[in-house]
């Protein structure tokens, strides 16, 4: 069962960073690593970026 939990977490905390994380809504400020660094998969998944 925790392997689920634990799957879960992951997968929403990916999705987040893949998906939502704009960078202007950032859980990390103004700070645009992330969003640079999965700019590129967000855009071949089909999520605007832009």
């Amino acid at each position: 069962m925790f392997w689920l939990v634990g799957t879960a977490i992951f997968a929403l905390a990916a999705y987040y960073f893949i998906g939502v994380d704009q960078g202007a809504v950032s859980v990390f400020g103004k700070d645009m690593h992330v969003h640079e660094f999965v700019h590129d998969a967000r855009h071949f998944l089909g999520f605007p970026c832009h």
